[in-house]
Formats: C-alpha cells, sequence, structure tokens
C-alpha cells in the first residue's frame, strides 16, 4: 500500500470501516437490481451512459467498490472484474452479497493511488463516489492511466464543481442558492469532526490532469434528477438538483 504522507488514507479507512453497517442497506438493494441506476438520485443507466456498450470479456477494475454493486454489474455483463476498496469492511460485505447472489469477481483491499495491478492490463476503469471522491486525484489519476490499454476507457461520477461551490463548511447542511466556496484551489477538503477527506476539482483542473495523463475527455453529463426522485442524504435537496447538476460524469479514453 501507498506511503499515506497526506494521511487521507488511513483517516477514510476508519470512517468507512464505521459506515459499513450504514451502508450495507443501499447495497443490497443495489445488488438486486439488474439495470443500473446512478447517484444519489438513482439516474437510470439509460440517461447517464455510464457503462461501455459491450463489457462480455473487457477486463475492468472498480477504484473504490464499497460493497461492490458496480462490479457486480459489470460482472453480470461479461467483463472479468477487478474490484479494490480501501474499507476491509466494506469488502466483508461486498464478499457476503457475492454468496448471496452468486456473482464472483476479485475483491482487493487497496488503494487508488497505488492499483496492484500491471500496466496496460485493463479496458475500462470506473468509479461512483469511489476513488473519484476519497482518493488523491493527482495520484490516482496517474495509477488508472497506468493500468489502462490504449483504447481503455475511465468514467467517473462525483459530485459537480457548481455544487461544491455552494456547499456550506458545515457538514451535512444542504446546498445553498448562491456561491460560498472560491473556485480557485479547490482540491481538498475536510469536513469538521472526524468524517474523512474528499477531494474536489475544478472543471479546469480535471480536464488539464486528465490530458496530462494521456486521457482525452469524451464526455462530461450532468446529471439531473427524475421529477419524483428522492434521496437519504441531507447535502442536496431536489429542488435544487433539478435547477442545477449536483452529479456530474466524467468519461475518458486513453490514447494510443
Amino acid at each position: 500500500m501507498m506511503n499515506d504522507d497526506a494521511g487521507h488514507v488511513a483517516r477514510n479507512r476508519a470512517l468507512w470501516d464505521r459506515w459499513a453497517a450504514d451502508f450495507a442497506p443501499e447495497g443490497e438493494r443495489a445488488w438486486a437490481q439488474d439495470l443500473p441506476t446512478w447517484g444519489i438520485w438513482g439516474v437510470p443507466e439509460a440517461t447517464v451512459g455510464m457503462l461501455p456498450g459491450n463489457l462480455a470479456g473487457c477486463d475492468a477494475i472498480e477504484l473504490g467498490c464499497g460493497t461492490g454493486y458496480v462490479s457486480a454489474w459489470l460482472a453480470r455483463r461479461g467483463a472479468r472484474v477487478v474490484a479494490i476498496d480501501n474499507s476491509a469492511r466494506q469488502l466483508a460485505t461486498a464478499r457476503r452479497l457475492q454468496r448471496e447472489h452468486g456473482v464472483g469477481f476479485a475483491l482487493v483491499q487497496s488503494v487508488a493511488e497505488a492499483v496492484p495491478l500491471g500496466d496496460a492490463s485493463i479496458d475500462f476503469a470506473v468509479s461512483e463516489y469511489g476513488a473519484c471522491l476519497w482518493a488523491d486525484p493527482y495520484r490516482w489519476v496517474p495509477e488508472a492511466a497506468r493500468v489502462l490499454r490504449p483504447g481503455g476507457r475511465l468514467h467517473f461520477l462525483v459530485n459537480s464543481f457548481l455544487l461544491m461551490l455552494c456547499m456550506p463548511e458545515e457538514d451535512g447542511v444542504a446546498a445553498a442558492e448562491s456561491l460560498l466556496r472560491p473556485a480557485f484551489g479547490m482540491y481538498r477538503i475536510e469536513w469538521p469532526g472526524d468524517h474523512g477527506v474528499e477531494f474536489h476539482l475544478s472543471h479546469g483542473d480535471w480536464i488539464r490532469l486528465l490530458g496530462q495523463n494521456g486521457l482525452q475527455v469524451e464526455d462530461l453529463v450532468e446529471l439531473r434528477p427524475p421529477a419524483d426522485a428522492t434521496t437519504r442524504y441531507p447535502f442536496v435537496s431536489p429542488a435544487w438538483a433539478r435547477r442545477w447538476p449536483c452529479e456530474e460524469v466524467w468519461q475518458a479514453c486513453k490514447r494510443g
């Protein structure tokens, strides 16, 4: 495992070990779905386009798999999947759900900043609120690029840049309808109390970082919840998310 000189790996591992039981029911529901839905609003795959059209025979990795439901969706579509996560307790839930659903794929405790795979060994890398939120982008993006084959794809879903500009400093308080944070220099965010470390970049910083690592941005999908969507997460209201994007999906391809 990587040297945790920035301190976030151990903090986030402890956080997710503590949260694992709370997220197990959500994982159970997602494992039971055949048709993927994404983000806190459950936006259908047909709207998001998170997954490539043909995964049969594809080598795939999920970066920060949590309970493993995204990897299960990949495996059911014929992909050979490696799923990594920082939290042993999250992986324990994923192993239980593998047994219950009869879906197998490799589960590895590791971090996206130090992927335990060889160069050019993966066709598709994916992250939904996993490594793309909880790992240092200046470390995990180069690693994702390293393990991708030429023509391989990286897709990830994160909080939108606009949402983060409107987020109060207090954890758990919903986004405002005004700008509360500076856009320049956004990177590492530590919420009050023991809530781990998140990483957020501006659009310009994402584009530069991906490009510097040989990844060409092909699409940026800004998600809008369905009219009847609800969420248990307190950081954004349905009314806010219907007016402005609170989640975004980046899709990039590794240049040959």
